[in-house]
């Protein structure tokens, strides 16, 4: 199995090692909008390694996603699991990374490596980074099947157990999604644009889901549509939902109920934009549920 050893943020890590309750994802955002992460596949590990002087490997988590965000969004999305108190903090954190300050009314992307699961050890058990050339700015891929690698994984995997964590050769066969990983991959499936309408502003989209959390749903892609606020709203209310042949249904109660409507009855009858990945796409059981228990008739 192979793994990530990433340079990492002191205040980032010591934030997130310190949080409460402690982080189930975590954003581990790169200042500027570098190209596509291409060094992992998903669920391998990436381990955090402090700069230097403090050489040691102090942490890690599992790649779920890659993907690039407005600093606003990506707050949004995974909040004080950023590594930041605020927006305002966040964002004082990239521009000392940038050596650029935007304007206020700017909002620049950011790379996005959305981890799951992550983990920190505590200080005793920093494990001491062998085999590291002083020249490398971002981090390395490392085999952990050989040494020295492999003893570092052995000693990180003491640390591993209450995660729960099951193991193939050579995947993590079993990652639990949070909520900010599910409004990431969800906007990417639906390739940012709403499922409806095809509106691509990016601030109005939201990652809906289909059998909400409450009512037992999970966050996984095949349980959520990419809609613009307003239909995120109706769909949540039920007012609008979609059929498991993914046809648009709108309920002709907003005429009754709000004496209007047109503008979302209009939409009715309509199929859905589907993701490309047939994994992504919505599962017909969990539009089924919809219609029957959420859908106003």
């Amino acid at each position: 199995m192979r793994a990530y050893v990433a340079i990492t943020d002191g205040k980032w890590f010591d934030f997130l090692s310190h949080l409460t309750p402690a982080p189930d994802e975590v954003n581990f955002w790169q200042p500027g909008p570098r190209g596509a992460f291409g060094a992992l596949e998903l669920a391998e590990p990436i381990l955090f390694k402090l700069h230097r002087p403090y050489d040691f490997i102090v942490g890690g988590g599992f790649f779920s996603h890659w993907t690039r965000l407005p600093v606003s969004l990506a707050w949004e999305a995974f909040e004080r699991k950023n590594g930041a108190e605020s927006l305002t903090a966040m964002r004082v954190l990239i521009d000392r990374y940038r050596r650029l300050k935007p304007a206020p009314h700017e909002d620049p992307d950011i790379g996005c490596l959305v981890l799951l699961q992550p983990f920190f050890l505590p200080r005793q058990n920093w494990i001491p980074v062998p085999e590291w050339h002083p020249n490398i700015v971002s981090g390395k891929v490392v085999d952990l099947g050989i040494e020295p690698w492999q003893s570092v994984w052995d000693h990180v995997e003491r640390f591993l157990p209450s995660l729960e964590l099951r193991y193939s050769e050579p995947k993590l066969v079993k990652l639990r999604l949070g909520q900010g990983t599910f409004r990431v991959l969800v906007t990417d499936a639906y390739r940012r644009r709403c499922a409806v309408t095809g509106e691509k502003v990016l601030p109005v989209l939201h990652a809906a889901h289909i059998r909400s959390y409450a009512d037992g749903g999970e966050h996984r892609v095949d349980n959520g549509l990419l809609l613009r606020s307003d239909l995120h709203i109706l769909f949540d209310k039920g007012y609008m939902t979609v059929t498991p042949d993914y046809r648009v249904e709108v309920s002709r109660r907003l005429r009754t109920d709000f004496h209007n409507g047109e503008e979302y009855l209009r939409w009715r009858g309509g199929n859905i934009t589907l993701p490309q990945s047939a994994s992504d796409r919505p599962r017909p059981e969990f539009l089924a549920w919809h219609n029957e228990h959420k859908f106003i008739a």
